[in-house]
C-alpha cells in the first residue's frame, strides 16, 4: 500500500484527481482527507470521495461534471463507465452583474518587438502571401521556394488553404473576413493578396476590407504574362516598405491567444491554470489576451459570462454561445459529443470536465471583447473569438484577430503550428521529455516547483519568444491556417 498525492478542487467535489499513478488498495491523500482506492488510477484520473448514488450528480472544480450512470463506491474510479454528461441543447442564462477584475502586482516583461504604424506591435518581421483562391496554393509555393530572404525579413510565407472559390452565402463571407482579418496581423511587415482571377472571391471585395494594410499589395495571376516575375518584384517591394528595426514594447503591447488540444485530465492541473495566471497578469497590465473554441465552454458558460464587463459585453457573448449550440442541433448532433478519444484516454471523461478545465486558461480575466468571425481586438484585456475547438481553425481565426503568439497546452502532444509563432506547454514531465521536438515548455513544474515559479519561467518564455527566439513549430516551418466552413461547394 502506497500514499499517493491526489487533489480535491473544491470542498463541493466529491471525487478527487491522482496526481500519480495508483494502484487498487493505495491510499490517496488530498486537502482534508485521506481514501484507499478500490480501483487503480493512472495520474490524472477520478476516484469517488463518498458513495454516489445513480443518477446522482457528480461535482469538480466545485461545478457538475456529469451525473452516475450506476451506483459508484467510495475508492471506485470514475470514467466512461459510470458517468455520463447532463448537458442538453438549451442554456439557461444568469443575469448580468458586476465583475471583479483579477489583481496583479507584477508586470510582465518588456519585449523588443516591430511598432507599425497604426499602432500595433509585431513580434516577426514577415512577408505573408495570401491567396484568394486555393487553385494558386502551388504555384505561389514554386515561386517563392528559392526567394532570398531580404534584409530585416525573418520569413516569406504562403498562407494556403484549399477555399475562395465554389463556395457561397457564409462560407465564403467566413474566407473573406478570415483573409482580410489575417492581412492586418502585425507579424506580417508586408502583405501580398494574390488572385487568379476567376474564383468567386474576388479581389475587388476584399479592396474595403484591405484599405488600411499599411504595406499591401495585390496581384491577380490570369492577367500577368510573367506571374513569377510579378509576385517577386512585389515580395521585393514589401520588403524594401518594411519596418526591419525592433524597439522597446511593453508587456500592456502584446496580444496574446490561448488555446488547448489534445488535452489530458492534467490539463485543469497545471498547464490550464498556468496560462490562467499568465492570463491576469497580461490584462491586468493592460495587455490583450485572445480565447475562442466555443465548444469547449459548454457546461462551463456560467463562469465566463459572470466575468463579462458590461450588460453589452454579456449579451454578445452569450448570443455567440447560444449560437454555436444552435450550430450543434442544427446539424443534428449533440452539443455533449466531446471529449475526443485522446481526451478520454488522459482521463477526461464528459464535456463540461473538459470545458471547466479548458476555460481555467482564461483566469479570473475581465472579458471585455467578444470577436465574430475574422475581426480584430477592439478592446485590452480578454477577448472572445467565435472559433470552433478544432485546433487549426480556431488559431487561425486568435491570429486574424490580431494575436501574435498562441500559447497551446497539450497533454497527449502535437507538432502542431499556425501562421503565429505557437509556444506549445506539456501538461506533463513524460511529454515534455519524450516529445522534445514538439514541446517549448513544461508545465508539470506547478506540482514540482509550484504555481509562481513556473509562471516566472513562462513570462520570461513568452518575452524570449516575443524576442525572437523560435518556437519548436517555427524550427520546422510549420505555419498552417484553416478556415471555418458550413456549406454546400460548388
Amino acid at each position: 500500500m502506497a500514499a499517493i498525492k491526489a487533489i480535491r478542487f473544491s470542498d463541493r467535489d466529491n471525487v478527487a484527481v491522482a496526481l500519480e499513478k495508483a494502484s487498487r488498495g493505495d491510499v490517496i491523500e488530498f486537502a482534508g482527507g485521506r481514501l484507499e482506492l478500490h480501483d487503480g488510477l493512472e495520474a490524472g484520473f477520478k476516484a469517488a470521495l463518498c458513495d454516489i448514488a445513480c443518477g446522482g450528480v457528480i461535482f469538480k472544480y466545485g461545478e457538475p461534471i456529469g451525473r452516475a450512470l450506476r451506483p459508484i463506491k467510495a475508492g471506485e474510479r470514475v470514467h466512461d463507465d459510470n458517468i455520463a454528461s447532463a448537458l442538453t441543447g438549451g442554456l439557461s442564462i444568469e443575469p448580468w452583474s458586476v465583475p471583479e477584475p483579477p489583481k496583479e502586482e507584477t508586470t510582465p516583461p518588456s519585449f523588443m518587438g516591430y511598432r507599425r504604424k497604426n499602432g500595433r506591435v509585431g513580434i516577426r518581421s514577415e512577408l505573408w502571401i495570401i491567396p484568394t483562391v486555393g487553385c494558386i496554393n502551388g504555384l505561389l509555393r514554386s515561386i517563392v521556394k528559392n526567394y532570398r530572404l531580404p534584409a530585416g525579413i525573418t520569413a516569406v510565407r504562403v498562407l494556403e488553404h484549399p477555399w475562395g472559390c465554389s463556395q457561397l452565402g457564409g462560407d465564403l463571407d467566413n474566407t473573406r473576413n478570415l483573409l482580410t482579418g489575417l492581412a492586418h496581423n502585425p507579424n506580417a511587415a508586408g502583405v501580398l493578396v494574390a488572385a487568379m482571377g476567376c474564383e468567386n472571391l474576388q479581389l475587388s471585395s476584399m479592396e474595403k476590407g484591405l484599405s488600411d494594410v499599411e504595406n499591401l499589395r495585390t496581384v491577380v495571376m490570369q492577367d500577368e504574362t510573367d506571374e513569377e516575375g510579378a509576385v517577386l518584384s512585389r515580395l521585393d517591394e514589401l520588403a524594401a516598405a518594411a519596418v526591419t528595426e525592433r524597439s522597446l514594447c511593453e508587456a500592456s503591447e502584446l496580444v496574446l491567444a490561448v488555446k488547448c488540444g489534445g488535452s489530458d485530465a492534467l490539463s485543469s492541473i497545471t498547464a490550464n491554470p498556468l496560462l490562467g495566471r499568465v492570463t491576469d497578469l497580461y490584462t491586468a497590465a493592460g495587455g490583450s489576451v485572445i480565447m475562442g473554441e466555443l465548444p469547449e465552454m459548454f457546461g462551463a458558460e456560467r463562469g465566463i459570462l459572470a466575468r463579462c464587463a458590461s450588460p453589452e459585453v454579456h449579451a454578445e457573448l452569450a448570443a455567440m454561445l447560444r449560437s454555436f449550440r444552435d450550430y450543434f442541433t442544427g446539424h443534428g448532433r449533440p452539443v455533449f459529443e466531446n471529449p475526443s478519444p485522446g481526451n478520454r484516454a488522459g482521463g477526461i471523461s464528459t464535456l463540461e470536465e473538459k470545458s471547466l478545465g479548458a476555460v481555467s486558461k482564461s483566469g479570473r480575466s475581465i472579458v471585455t471583447d467578444v470577436l465574430r468571425y475574422g475581426d480584430t481586438v477592439r478592446r485590452k484585456g480578454l477577448g472572445i473569438v467565435f472559433s470552433p475547438g478544432n485546433d487549426l481553425v480556431s488559431c487561425t481565426a486568435m491570429a486574424a484577430a490580431g494575436a501574435v503568439m498562441v500559447l497551446f497546452t497539450t497533454g497527449r502532444g502535437t507538432p502542431f503550428g499556425t501562421v503565429v509563432p505557437t509556444l506549445k506547454i506539456a501538461t506533463n514531465a513524460q511529454l515534455a521529455q519524450r516529445k522534445k521536438g514538439w514541446i517549448d515548455f513544461d508545465a508539470s513544474t506547478v506540482i514540482t516547483s509550484g504555481m509562481e515559479e513556473s509562471e516566472t519561467a513562462l513570462t520570461a518564455k513568452i518575452a524570449s519568444v516575443a524576442n525572437g527566439e523560435k518556437t519548436r513549430s517555427e524550427e520546422k516551418d510549420i505555419a498552417d491556417i484553416s478556415i471555418f466552413k458550413d456549406g454546400v461547394i460548388l
